[in-house]
């Protein structure tokens, strides 16, 4: 994790994040990133984190904004900063938080267009066939969709996780927290596929690379643990076989089963929990419907709501 050196207040701070906030690795090496362009430039200014201005931080969100970087980087970058500096203060590493006074950065919703469940349908019949990369590929499938597990949980899996076979699955997500989330029977059923003499078995080596290789659910075809772009690679390539023309990645099945779950009436607390969000606002964003169901449903519930032509027809 170590990478750009930063400043002890700052080094402190990402320190803070890992061991008492559990944040997940990935999550701060991209925090590092943005910590270092910021003391970058003020360095070139003469000044650290703990006497920067508002002004500071306002010209570096600037700098940012006229390099070309996308409002969600800029977003990131200034919570990264507030995040610094109110530790600071916290830690009493600083008197005042230059960042107090920072408006935020509004964002658009950016979310993906889940698939229809006809669409899912076809995705799945890709991979009937019963060879070892096909039985795989359906279980990946089904993994992703049927539970709407994150793409680095998917490919993180290790055969114990699996429950001994009781229709549970155990996951760690961001920060290593760990949940339990049940698995349907289509998921079963190719998962059981996969597992057996003729799917997994037919791909370890005769000898594992690695432990963790050995321990993994889903492998590659050479024999080691699948990876985040080999699982990518899975879920694009199916889905140009089942003639869907727009990109379709793991998120999008994640997507798309929290979608279908709510249109099915699944309460929103049920598919946080599915999903492992800890705010339930994060997982309005991804169980938004479209206006069409929505107001047909609220047709078809309210008995004030009938429209002349619905109620004609």
């Amino acid at each position: 994790m170590r990478g750009t050196p930063l400043s002890a207040e700052a080094e402190e701070y990402l320190s803070w994040l890992t061991v008492e906030r559990g944040r997940a690795e990935l999550t701060v090496v991209a925090y590092r990133g943005d910590l270092a362009a910021y003391e970058a430039g003020l360095g070139a200014r003469g000044r650290a984190p703990a006497s920067a201005t508002l002004a500071d931080v306002e010209a570096h969100l600037a700098s940012l904004r006229a390099s070309g970087q996308s409002p969600a980087s800029v977003a990131r970058a200034q919570s990264v900063l507030r995040g610094l500096h109110r530790f600071l203060v916290d830690e009493g590493g600083a008197s005042l938080d230059p960042t107090a006074e920072v408006d935020g950065v509004r964002l658009g919703s950016r979310l993906p267009k889940a698939l229809s469940e006809a669409e899912v349908g076809r995705l799945l019949a890709t991979a009937l066939g019963d060879d070892p990369r096909s039985r795989r590929d359906r279980a990946l499938l089904e993994l992703l969709y049927g539970t709407g597990v994150r793409i680095s949980e998917a490919v993180g899996l290790d055969l114990a996780d699996l429950a001994g076979g009781e229709g549970l699955l155990r996951l760690f997500g961001k920060g290593a927290k760990e949940r339990i989330v049940p698995i349907g029977a289509k998921c079963e059923e190719a998962l059981g596929a996969w597992l057996s003499e003729a799917g997994r078995a037919a791909l370890a080596p005769a000898r594992w690379r690695r432990r963790q290789d050995a321990e993994a659910v889903f492998l590659n075809l050479r024999g080691g643990r699948l990876s985040r772009q080999g699982a990518f690679g899975v879920v694009a390539g199916r889905a140009t076989q089942a003639g869907i023309e727009r990109p379709v990645s793991p998120h999008v099945l994640r997507h798309s089963c929290a979608t279908h779950m709510l249109a099915h009436g699944a309460d929103i607390r049920v598919v946080q929990e599915l999903l492992g969000h800890a705010s339930i606002g994060t997982t309005q964003l991804y169980t938004k419907i479209s206006a069409d169901h929505l107001r047909s449903a609220y047709e078809a519930a309210h008995p004030r709501a009938a429209s002349a032509r619905s109620r004609s027809a």
